[in-house]
């Protein structure tokens, strides 16, 4: 359980910074990488808790 916690923490951190970066690079495209950003952060979030629920 710990190791599917950290594996979806790393990838939120992942996801986020990358989006950062990007809306960075072109601030034009924020809604699009906006709502990327959401969808693979929920993605991996829901694999955190399939982990978590798997393990009791």
């Amino acid at each position: 359980m710990a190791i599917g916690g950290a594996g979806a923490a790393i990838g939120v951190g992942l996801i986020g910074s990358k989006a950062v970066e990007a809306v960075g690079r072109n601030p034009g495209a924020f809604g699009n990488i906006l709502t990327l950003g959401i969808i693979g952060m929920a993605l991996a979030e829901g694999l955190g808790i399939i982990a978590y629920l798997g393990g009791f």
